[in-house]
C-alpha cells in the first residue's frame, strides 16, 4: 500500500515545513517539497491542505483493563485504543502489574493476554513492581534484555497494596542503573495520607472533596524530593509520573539544576481542572467523585506553574493516567466514604485536543513543543524513538493529519471512551484529528474509526540509557 500525503504542513519537535510525504507499507519512505509526479503511482492520495501533519501521539501512561479496589477500569484494550486513535494517539504504554506473591513475568504475561487480539494501535508496557525481592530484581534484568520491557513503576503511596519502602526503591534504582532500565515513581507520602484519611472519616468528612484535602500538595512535594534524592545517590535517571503540584515541580527543577537525571510528566486534568470541581453536586451530590484521582486536582493557579514547567522543559511529557471508572456501579461505591471511590478518570481520547486548544492556541506552548510533549519526548524517554515519535524516512508511518480549525464539543455520548461521564463535558475545543495512520494503515478517516481491533502490535523496547 502506497499513500501520498500532499500539501500539508509537516510539524516535528524541531521543524515546521511545507512538504509532501510518501508512505510505503508500514514506513515513511520519502519526504519532499513536491511529490506531485507520484500522483497516479500510489494507492491513495490524501490532500492535507490547511492541515498539520504530525507524528502520532504517544501516551506513556494508561491503565486499561486494570483491577482497582474490587472494580476494574471501564476501558479494555479494544475500547481504550480505539478512543486513543480517534484522539490522535497511535501508541500507548500501559502498566502491567506484578501480582501479589507472583513474579514480574506473571504480571507481564497477564497483560499480554489482555492486549493481544484487542489493541487497535501499537502498545508497550511498563511493569509495576510491588515486591522488590531478590527474584524480582533478577526478573527486572530479564524483562529489559528478553521481554522488551525496560521501565518499572514503584509507589510511595497505597500502603499494603503498592507501596514499597525507601530501601526497596533504592535497590530497584540501582538495578536499573545496571540493566539500562528506568524507574517511574508515583510520589505521594502514602502512610501520612492514610492517617489523614482515617482522621477525616472519624470527623464525618465523607464527601469527595476530602479525597483532595487528605492528599495535600506538600506530601507530593515531600515524596518527590525523597525519590529524587534516592536517584541522585544511585546515579540513575528517574521519571515522576502524573506530577500535579507546584511543590513537586519545584523539587524536580532543583534536582535537574543539580544535574540529576530527573524527568517528569503531568496530565491534562491538572492543566484544565481544579480543586473546585470536587464541589460538583450532580449525581445526587456525588458529582465530585468524577474527579477523584491520585494525586488529586489542585487549587486554581497551580496550573500556571505546570504550564511554565512544560514551556521550560522542567516537565518533559503530557500523559493521561487514563483510568476510567463509570459513575454507575463504580464511582458510586464511594457514596458515604470518599476512600472507597475508585481513583481515576478518562482522558485517552482528549489529550491532544485539550492541549492544542488550551496550550498551542493560547500561546502557552509552541506547535513544535506540543509535538515534543505529545510524541517525541515519550518516544525518546521510553525507547520507541526513532521508529516512533517523528516524521522521518524509515520511521513507522504513525501519522496524524491535524485540523487546527475543527471544533469539537467534548461529551461522553459522542466520545469513544467506555465511560458514562466526561470530566470536560460541554467544553468546546478547536483542533482535532481528521486522519490517523497506524503503521501506514488509515485507522481514523474524517474523524471516524475505520481500523480493526487486534491490528496493534506489542513494541519491544531495549535499554533506556539517558545521556
Amino acid at each position: 500500500m502506497r499513500t501520498l500525503i500532499k500539501n500539508g504542513t509537516l510539524v516535528t519537535a524541531s521543524d515546521t515545513t511545507r512538504a509532501d510525504l510518501l508512505v510505503e507499507g508500514e514506513r515513511i519512505s520519502l519526504v519532499g517539497t513536491d511529490l506531485t509526479p507520484l500522483v497516479g503511482k500510489v494507492d491513495r492520495t490524501i490532500d492535507a491542505t490547511g492541515r498539520y501533519v504530525i507524528p502520532g501521539g504517544i501516551d506513556a501512561h494508561t491503565h486499561l483493563d486494570m483491577p482497582f479496589g474490587g472494580s476494574k477500569s471501564a476501558d479494555d484494550f479494544e475500547s481504550g485504543t480505539i478512543a486513543a486513535a480517534c484522539g490522535g494517539t497511535t501508541t500507548v504504554v500501559d502498566f502491567a502489574i506484578q501480582p501479589q506473591g507472583g513474579g514480574l513475568r506473571d504480571g507481564l504475561y497477564a497483560w499480554h493476554q489482555k492486549a493481544e487480539g484487542k489493541a487497535a494501535i501499537d502498545y508497550a508496557f511498563h511493569m509495576i513492581v510491588r515486591e522488590v525481592s531478590k527474584s524480582a530484581l533478577s526478573e527486572m534484568d530479564a524483562l529489559v534484555k528478553e521481554e522488551g520491557v525496560s521501565s518499572f513503576k514503584l509507589f510511595t503511596a497505597y500502603p499494603g497494596v503498592f507501596m514499597v519502602d525507601d530501601a526497596a526503591i533504592f535497590r530497584a534504582m540501582q538495578k536499573t542503573g545496571e540493566n539500562g532500565g528506568m524507574i517511574c515513581m508515583h510520589a505521594e507520602n502514602g502512610p501520612v495520607i492514610d492517617v489523614l484519611i482515617e482522621q477525616a472519616l472519624a470527623r464525618g468528612e465523607t464527601a469527595p472533596v476530602y479525597h483532595a484535602v487528605t492528599r495535600p500538595a506538600r506530601l507530593e512535594g515531600e515524596a518527590t524530593n525523597r525519590v529524587l534524592a534516592l536517584a541522585e545517590v544511585a546515579h540513575v535517571p528517574v521519571y515522576i509520573v502524573h506530577l500535579s503540584a507546584a511543590e513537586a515541580l519545584a523539587e524536580v527543577r532543583e534536582a535537574r539544576d543539580r544535574g540529576v537525571l530527573a524527568f517528569a510528566e503531568t496530565c491534562p486534568q491538572y492543566l484544565f481542572l481544579s480543586h473546585e470541581d470536587y464541589f460538583d453536586k450532580s449525581h445526587d451530590g456525588l458529582g465530585g467523585a468524577k474527579y477523584v484521582m491520585s494525586p488529586p486536582l489542585r487549587h486554581k493557579g497551580n496550573e500556571e506553574h505546570l504550564w511554565r514547567g512544560l514551556a521550560l522543559d522542567d516537565l518533559q511529557c503530557i500523559a493521561t493516567d487514563h483510568c476510567p471508572f463509570c459513575m454507575k456501579d463504580q464511582k458510586e461505591l464511594g457514596r458515604g466514604n470518599f476512600a472507597k471511590i475508585p481513583n481515576g478518570a478518562p482522558g485517552i481520547e482528549t489529550r491532544l485536543m485539550l492541549t492544542f486548544d488550551g496550550g498551542v492556541r493560547t500561546g502557552r506552548i509552541s506547535l513544535n513543543r506540543w509535538v515534543q510533549l505529545m510524541s517525541t519526548a515519550p518516544a525518546k524517554l521510553f525507547g520507541l524513538y526513532p521508529r516512533k515519535g517523528t516524521l522521518a524516512v524509515g520511521a513507522d508511518a504513525d501519522i496524524v493529519i491535524w485540523n487546527p480549525e475543527r471544533e469539537t464539543t467534548l461529551a461522553a455520548k459522542t466520545l469513544h471512551m467506555k465511560v458514562d461521564y466526561n470530566p470536560y463535558e460541554g467544553r468546546k475545543v478547536k483542533g482535532a484529528a481528521d486522519v490517523v495512520m497506524s503503521r501506514g494503515k488509515v485507522v481514523v478517516d474524517h474523524g471516524a474509526f475505520v481500523g480493526k481491533a487486534g491490528d496493534g502490535r506489542f513494541q519491544k523496547r531495549g535499554e533506556l540509557r539517558q545521556k
